[in-house]
């Protein structure tokens, strides 16, 4: 993989950054986190490192822009006309992209991350988005399944429920989804 990234035409801007982002998920599914090099992702994008450094003060803030850009898929809110079904399919959708691969990368960078890394890493890989369970909860109260006026506290609990589900054994079972809502968050949010 020996590559002379002067020999190469000149990028500047987006079009590095889009360069050295691919690069980035390309060596991440190829050889897995902990093998990830700015070596080799420079090597792989046509650039040199300190085109790298002076974007990312390392590898891993690297990979968590590089991640969430081209590989992280957003989970689309379902709208079945159920408060159930929907609550059900939006947990699925999140359990999916728990992947061992994805799980792998996670804890790898949490493992190199710093302190400021780390919050980053938070916000985009295990605080799910609530607006999705806000707007499956609005249409639901509309329809009278929900009791208005539910707490915060209320409003996120599949997600969190599912969160530690993840983090504790990776895949979630089918059983386990249909639980949360049937026996914890249903029972907590009817009229």
């Amino acid at each position: 993989m020996d590559f002379d990234h002067r020999k190469g035409p000149r990028r500047r801007g987006e079009a590095l950054e889009e360069a050295i982002l691919r690069a980035a998920v390309d060596e991440l599914t190829e050889v897995g986190y902990t093998a990830v090099s700015m070596e080799r992702i420079a090597i792989r994008a046509r650039t040199s490192k300190a085109a790298l450094y002076r974007r990312w003060p390392g590898r891993a803030e690297l990979i968590v822009d590089a991640y969430t850009r081209f590989a992280a898929h957003q989970v689309e809110v379902p709208d079945t006309g159920s408060l159930r079904a929907d609550v059900i399919a939006l947990l699925r959708g999140i359990a999916d992209q728990a992947t061992p691969e994805t799980l792998h990368l996670f804890f790898g960078l949490l493992a190199d991350a710093g302190e400021e890394l780390r919050d980053r890493i938070r916000g985009r890989f295990v605080a799910v988005n609530p607006a999705r369970m806000v707007a499956i909860l609005e249409r639901a109260e509309d329809r009278g399944e929900v009791r208005p006026g539910l707490s915060e506290r209320l409003r996120t609990l599949p997600l969190d429920l599912m969160r530690v589900e993840v983090l504790q054994y990776g895949a979630v079972a089918d059983e386990t989804i249909e639980s949360i809502v049937d026996e914890v968050f249903l029972p907590l949010v009817r009229p």
